[in-house]
């Protein structure tokens, strides 16, 4: 597998800089954002689709360094009940998926989004409970009439442009376990898979190397972010895993997000590495750092040197012992 970083990261430096201090750290390939959440500092994605010629340049520039773009990434919410917001998310991807086919780009990460409780919301809605019997309703409502039939069709067009969808498990949308995330791939196309974060895993209380298992065996993780998450168990008892205080808060929060090796341990980054490996996954696993306690570089140094400790590039040998 090659380590890579998802460039968000580093969106104040310009591109070529930002080529240039990934290669410097040993890495292999690059993530960008091309709008949405993650913003387009290093990639004009309307620019790159009526140039040729930009792209060729763009693409010399990252394939100079030696490294790959592993994913295009998009994240947003394209069924918001705020027409304008969904327009727009989906504007994003769209674009996004014909410049990856344009430049061989074969994965775009995004989030599968969230409607609102029903046609005249303003706001989102994500139901965490099935009682009052309400939320099921709307859960219900949500599914069949805004998140099959919007990424049914959206699964066909990355299909027809030879590109692969990686949803992002992630709290606050409608995908966020591995069981909605086979179900929507079972209603809807293969093309859609994971893009599996193991930071948003653990403080739901999921075991990262079950759920590699799950997704493997079903040849649906499309892309792996690296980050972390440190459970402070005392503030659990006291704000519980659902917690909304701000990020910044990390004294009293049940959880953090932290820099890889800073919330579990390198032997249980091991074990995701190897079961990534073990169960078909063999591509770029992306680090992304929104460590609230460290520097930019300091966390990104200390993902790097993590990651290169456990990661397993070379392809298995034979046998010889059996």
């Amino acid at each position: 597998m090659k380590l890579g970083v998802f460039t968000v990261l580093f969106a104040n430096k310009p591109f070529e800089e930002m080529l240039d201090h990934v290669s410097d750290a040993g890495l292999k390939a690059v993530e960008i954002g091309t709008g949405g959440n993650p913003g387009n500092a290093h990639c004009n994605v309307d620019e790159l689709l009526a140039s040729n010629d930009k792209r060729k340049a763009f693409m010399e520039k990252v394939e100079s360094r030696g490294l790959t773009i592993s994913a295009f990434s998009c994240h947003d919410n394209p069924i918001s009940p705020n027409k304008k917001h969904a327009e727009s998310s989906h504007d994003a991807f769209t674009k996004t998926v014909r410049l990856a086919e344009l430049l061989g780009v074969p994965v775009v990460n995004t989030f599968s989004g969230t409607p609102g409780s029903n046609e005249d919301s303003k706001y989102p809605n994500w139901p965490v409970t099935p009682w009052p019997t309400e939320y099921a309703d709307i859960l219900e409502w949500q599914w069949e009439e805004k998140l099959i039939p919007y990424w049914k069709e959206q699964g066909q067009y990355a299909k027809d442009h030879g590109v692969k969808i990686g949803l992002e498990l992630h709290a606050g949308f409608l995908v966020h376990t591995p069981y909605t995330l086979l179900k929507l791939r079972e209603a809807t196309h293969d093309t859609i898979g994971a893009n599996l974060d193991p930071s948003h895993l653990w403080w739901q209380g999921i075991d990262p190397v079950a759920a590699i298992k799950i997704l493997g065996k079903e040849n649906a993780i499309h892309h792996f972010h690296a980050k972390d998450t440190y459970i402070d168990q005392d503030n659990v008892n006291m704000y519980g895993l659902t917690d909304m205080q701000a990020y910044s808060k990390v004294q009293t929060r049940a959880w953090s997000f932290r820099s890889v090796g800073y919330g579990h341990s390198i032997q249980e980054w091991s074990n995701i590495v190897s079961a990534l490996r073990t169960y078909g996954y063999d591509y770029v696993i992306s680090i992304e750092h929104e460590d609230p306690i460290m520097s930019i570089d300091e966390g990104f140094k200390a993902a790097v040197k993590n990651l290169k400790s456990v990661n397993i590039e070379e392809s298995p040998a034979e046998m010889w012992w059996a």
